[in-house]
């Protein structure tokens, strides 16, 4: 276990495609949708054994401080920073170089988000460990690209070149091009090149490495790290932290540095990956019936097929119906074809704009 080595898990997003169930106050992070734990507490049992508690951090939105901690009540409640307003990832990633580099002037971080799944953990650890370790000896930035099983639409891919030399056993790649989510037809064509991965959004850098990246590409990100590692752990930070994000607009971290930098390595995945992204991923997680539907909770159907049910706080029943999603839960129903579980998202905003339904969101 090396003492360098800190983790920071991005849990401030609201999970709106998994509305019903997922609500503002009680987003998907913090809910047990595969299983006994919180989304949040299995992403940190993915470092367990490699990074302890004390060196996790979780950055989410200031208003979902509490019911983070409660999910994750092995983490220290300091390790716990509430963002004042969302400016996406680029900026959560610069205010977590400012933390770790105050703690630690040698640190070095890995940055992973609260909705991914992750199977074969050894070989995810493994992975871990070896690109900290290359990040703490040379100027890179390492993304993990996963191995594609299929030509997914969903996903952003990275083009690599050559690969590195070494003695490690995890396979680093110079990274040339990251690409936006293609159609089904273009990634089947990556997929046949044969150097395409899928874009997982999870890296690992030193402190020293990501902020001289950030100087050259987004040195306003810099100037706020600077600042904020002045502060960090004193009772000024939460008043300096809305201070500096309040001036910032949002830009991802693929935006901001990945798509500019010269020193990008890609730390090749073979193990097994999943982005819950929509009601449409369960399908991965549960179980089939012998008709296709996927089934969460109390319910009957009478030729029903391929349908995705979850039924938290009443029976439900379905005749007749074919690719569906159906989730009754806090008070709601929501009913689409499952070619449309990225419109759920959509729907949360109508709501949101029509207003009258808050106590729904």
């Amino acid at each position: 276990m090396n003492e360098h080595q800190y983790a920071m898990i991005m849990a401030g997003g609201r999970g709106e495609r998994f509305w019903p169930l997922s609500t503002s106050k009680h987003p998907k992070q913090v809910l047990s949708l595969l299983g006994d734990k919180p989304m949040l507490a299995m992403s940190v049992d993915y470092l367990e054994g490699l990074i302890p508690p004390e060196r996790v951090l979780i950055i989410t939105s200031a208003d979902l401080v509490d019911v983070t901690c409660e999910a994750v009540p092995t983490l220290p409640r300091e390790n716990v920073i509430g963002e004042p307003f969302g400016r996406d990832t680029a900026a959560c990633i610069a205010l977590a170089s400012a933390i770790v580099k105050k703690r630690d002037p040698e640190g070095v971080f890995c940055v992973l988000t609260a909705d991914h799944i992750i199977r074969d953990l050894e070989e995810f650890q493994l992975v871990l460990g070896e690109g900290m370790d290359l990040a703490s000896r040379e100027e890179v930035l390492l993304t993990i690209g996963i191995e594609p099983t299929s030509p997914s639409s969903g996903f952003g891919y990275i083009e690599t070149d050559s690969q590195l030399g070494g003695e490690s056993v995890t396979e680093f790649w110079k990274a040339v091009r990251f690409v936006e989510k293609p159609d089904v037809v273009t990634a089947e064509k990556y997929l046949e090149a044969g150097n395409f991965y899928w874009n997982s959004g999870m890296f690992m850098w030193s402190c020293e490495a990501l902020q001289k990246a950030l100087g050259a590409h987004q040195p306003h990100l810099l100037d706020m790290a600077t600042r904020l590692e002045g502060v960090v752990d004193t009772a000024a930070f939460a008043a300096e932290l809305e201070k500096e994000y309040g001036q910032l607009e949002k830009i991802s971290i693929d935006f901001a540095l990945m798509e500019k930098a010269g020193n990008i390595v890609m730390a090749r995945g073979r193990f097994r990956w999943d982005d819950i992204g929509s009601w449409e991923a369960l399908k991965n997680h549960f179980h089939a019936d012998r008709d296709g539907n996927t089934r969460v909770g109390d319910m009957k159907m009478i030729e029903a097929d391929g349908n995705i049910v979850v039924s938290k706080d009443r029976f439900t029943a379905l005749i007749g119906v074919k690719d569906l999603i159906v989730v009754q839960a806090e008070g709601a129903t929501l009913i689409c074809h499952k070619s449309k579980a990225q419109d759920v998202k959509k729907m949360v905003t109508r709501m949101r704009e029509q207003g009258g339904y808050d106590h729904l969101l």
